[in-house]
Order: structure tokens, then sequence, then C-alpha cells
């Protein structure tokens, strides 16, 4: 029998190599990340394999699942490691190959098999491991099942099956770009910067957009899992920073960034201009929501709050719901309610029918926004973005916090939010108006600045994020409030990015 895993081994050593290492938090809230060969081994990896085809079985899923994997040094051992598990669980195994994430999602559905196991590290650093799984697309998995599977896998409960195989899909990739080409040309003539981190998504960026026909400027796209300029994660101000280098220096109309495993879609506009992804999200809902009463758009409560105030979603008659940030959750609650869309800060955007299938595709989302471009042919991308009403906003920011004392440290903050509002105690000089604790707490002072504490996801960190309608100094008043209360937990240490 596949023993039981251990949490910690040291490597290079006899045990490492003939027992799975398994650290349980690992497990987070929908997907699984952890540091490879600290973390998890491939023995490890075969334990995940065998622990996820237990978890299908109690789903009562058939046996197929579609796996693939993203450009890192390791990923595909770890893909083909977590393989024999799966096969040694009774399952039909899809391998679809090197591919972006949304490749994997898309293949649920065009290969009509319904679950679906992708190694990425996402946007995370070099080290990193991961996997984004689902068995019910669009929908990948949130916190239930991903605590199932953590207690198979830790508990070594494994369940052998006969009846597993293994196919490899040739040239699945034309085949997602197909699908996504299969559609009208961009009317209008635009230059656009494929930012993409020398990532996964450097692969097929510049090709499928070319055949939106869009003139493409390639910009770190060459496949390099050192990542030698900058991570490929559009929240990431490096990365920002050299998108806008590329427009101002062949005058784009456009830059989109992509981030390591393709789900997310990060944006610079033609003057070289930043705009965060929830400011994106506004700019869509606005022209989606034209024509169409009481769409419905979910937000985290990582996003800005032109969600609620901005007079045009007003005009519209838009309806919209802030919730847990998280692909998964926000994904499953774009379902849920039968949202148009959802928007997350990252750069997660989900669009149902007749945009999308439901799930994060950051190509999706560029062609929505070139296609936001097309249906205003007298407009810029920055005008599009001075139409909104002017806020300052962070970026998101992340304090380094350990897995195993971030949910407590959150846990206090929230209370110390909710002690000052009862004690009608004042943040950043105003009164509290509102709190909202969906995902941590997101506070709301009286002139409708806020700021956001929660405990990141998928690292070893919080996620900080404060926005101000009225000046950049009430942005960095909030900000230094936060800050305050955070530093009364010893565990919180330093940023990654501050303003």
């Amino acid at each position: 029998m596949f023993p039981k895993p251990s949490p910690q081994l040291l490597p290079n050593t006899y045990a490492y190599e003939s027992r799975p290492m398994v650290k349980p938090t690992g497990f987070r809230e929908y997907d699984a990340r952890w540091i490879f060969e600290q973390e998890i081994n491939l023995m490890g990896a075969q334990a995940l394999g065998l622990g996820l085809a237990r978890l299908l079985a109690e789903l009562g899923v058939e046996r197929e699942i579609v796996v693939g994997h993203d450009f890192r040094s390791y990923s595909a051992s770890i893909k083909l490691a977590m393989t024999t598990g799966l096969m040694a669980g009774g399952l039909k195994v899809r391998d679809i190959g090197l591919a972006i994430t949304p490749m994997a999602y898309f293949a649920q559905f065009a290969l009509d098999t319904p679950a679906v196991a992708m190694v990425t590290a996402s946007h995370n650093d070099n080290g990193w491991t991961g996997v984004k799984m689902g068995a019910s697309r669009p929908v990948t998995f949130g916190p239930e099942e991903m605590a199932r599977l953590r207690d198979i896998v830790i508990a070594g409960d494994y369940g052998y099956e006969a009846g597993g195989a293994y196919e490899f899909v040739a040239d699945f990739p034309a085949r997602y770009i197909a699908d996504l080409t299969a559609r009208p040309k961009v009317s209008r003539r635009l230059k656009v910067v494929a930012a993409c981190g020398n990532g996964t998504a450097g692969a097929f960026a510049p090709k499928l957009l070319s055949e939106l026909g869009v003139e493409v400027v390639p910009l770190d796209c060459d496949l390099d899992f050192t990542f030698p300029h900058y991570n490929p994660n559009p929240e990431d101000m490096q990365m920002l920073h050299a998108m806008a280098a590329a427009v101002k220096e062949t005058g784009a109309d456009v830059a989109f960034g992509f981030d390591g495993d393709g789900d997310r879609c990060g944006v610079v506009d033609n003057e070289g201009a930043e705009i965060f992804a929830d400011k994106i999200g506004v700019m869509l809902a606005r022209d989606l929501s034209k024509g169409r009463p009481n769409a419905t758009f979910v937000v985290d409560v990582k996003s800005t709050g032109l969600f609620k105030t901005d007079p045009a979603l007003r005009a519209n008659g838009v309806k919209v719901d802030f919730w847990k940030t998280g692909h998964s959750h926000i994904k499953r609650r774009v379902r849920d309610l039968n949202g148009l869309a959802g928007f997350e800060k990252s750069g997660h955007f989900f669009f149902n029918a007749p945009i999308g299938r439901g799930y994060d595709d950051g190509f999706v989302t560029a062609i929505a926004i070139l296609d936001l471009l097309d249906r205003n042919p007298l407009k810029s991308m920055a005008d599009l973005y001075r139409d909104l009403p002017k806020t300052w906003a962070s970026p998101t920011m992340s304090p380094a916090c350990a897995d195993e004392a971030k949910y407590a440290v959150a846990d206090r903050v929230v209370k110390r939010f909710k002690t000052m509002q009862a004690r009608g105690e004042k943040l950043a000089g105003q009164p509290i108006r509102d709190l909202v604790t969906v995902n941590g707490v997101r506070v709301t002072v009286e002139d409708g600045a806020w700021g956001l504490v929660r405990a990141s996801s998928n690292k070893p960190e919080l996620t900080v994020v404060v926005e101000s309608p009225t000046s950049e100094a009430g942005m960095r008043a909030m900000f230094e409030a936060l800050d305050r209360i955070l530093r009364e937990n010893p565990e919180v240490g330093a940023y990654n990015q501050t303003i």
C-alpha cells in the first residue's frame, strides 16, 4: 500500500525518496500551493493524485479527468507523479500537456470530461507549485472540497480502483485558440502589447491576438522558467511598469499583461497609465450593462467602491454583489447568481454567456476589452479610463504572515474594528460608516474611503488594499491607520510593496 504522507522530510535522505511528503497547510481555501521539495515531493504528488481519485469517487463523478501543467522546470514531473496516483485510483487521465489554466478548463467542455487538475503555481515565485482542481464545470473546488481532500491525503486514506488509463491529447492549444478566434476580427486598427513575463502565456498570446486582427508587440513572451525580468503577475508594479514603458516606446493602444498560468489579465492604457483590474471591471460593467436591465455583477471585496457609487452603473440599473476574494469563490458566486460577469482586483474576470463559459481566462478578458474599444471607436483606452469618477487606490499590498498564523491575525483585526465601531472610535480621523466581514474586513469611513485586511488564500501573507474617493492624502491616511492596527500583531512582517 502507498505510504501515508509525512508533513516534513529532509531532502537527500532515504526517507525523502521512499515516503510521500505533503505539508497540510498547502491545501488552501480553493486550490493547493506548496514550495516544491520543501513542502511536497514527487511521492507527495502521487499521494495527492490518489486522494483526488478518492474524492471524485465520493462526489460521484465520472472516472475521467483533464490534466495539464504550466511552464516551470518541475511542473511536468509533478503532473506525471500526480497522474500515476490518479490512474491508481481508477481514473482515465487525459493529458493536454503544457497549457495555461483556462485551456484545462476549456478541455472539460471540449473533451466532455467532468474533472480537471491543472498543475500550476499561478503567479507565485519560482519554487512554488500547486494544483487547481474542479469536478463541476465551470467551477473549481471550494473550502469544503479542499478540506475533504486534505483529510483524505494526510490520513493516507486512498481509494485504489482498477481501470486507470492515460491518453495524451495532441495539439490541444490549437483547438483552444481556434475556439477563441472563431469570431469576426477586430474592426478597429489597434496596436497591442502582449506582456507575459516569460511565463506560459507567452507561447500562445501573440498568435491568438494576431489572429484577432490586431498588431501585436510581444513583451517577454519567450518562455523562460527563471523569469529573468519580473514575476509574471499583473498585480506586481514591476510588470505594470514594464508594460507602460513598452506602450510609450511603441505607441501602442493598450497593453495586456498575463500571469504565469494565463487566467488573469492586467491592463495599461495608451498613455502608459496602469489601470488596476477593478477599474477595468467598472468600464466593462458600464459597457455590458447597456440594454441589459438589472444586470448582476459579482466583485471581490478588494475592488473599488465605484461598483456601488458610479452614476453610469446606477443609471443602467446594475446590481452589484461584493463577495469573497478568490477565483473559486467568485466563479461559483457568478454561477449561483446567474451574473453577467464577475471581477477581481487581482485580474481574474469571469464572463457568462454570451461572452464566456463562466471560468476565468485572461485571453477572454483581453478579447472583451478589444471589443469594448471596438464599440467605442472615437475613444482611446485612456479616454474610457478618464470617464470614470476619480479615486485614489493602492495596489494589492501583502505583508508577510505565516500560514499557521494569518487567519488568527485576520480574525483579531476583524474584532478590533468591530470594537472600534461599537465604541464610536474614529479611523483615519473619521467615523466608521460600514464594515463588511464576508472575507476578512473591509472598513469604510464617512467620506467613502475604505481599507481591506484579509488573509491571503494562496501564500503565507495578508492582503491589504485601500482607496479614497477624495484625495491621495485620504488614501495614505487610511493605509497608515490600517497599518498601525496590523502592527499590534507581532506575527505581521514586511510588505512586498507599499504606496
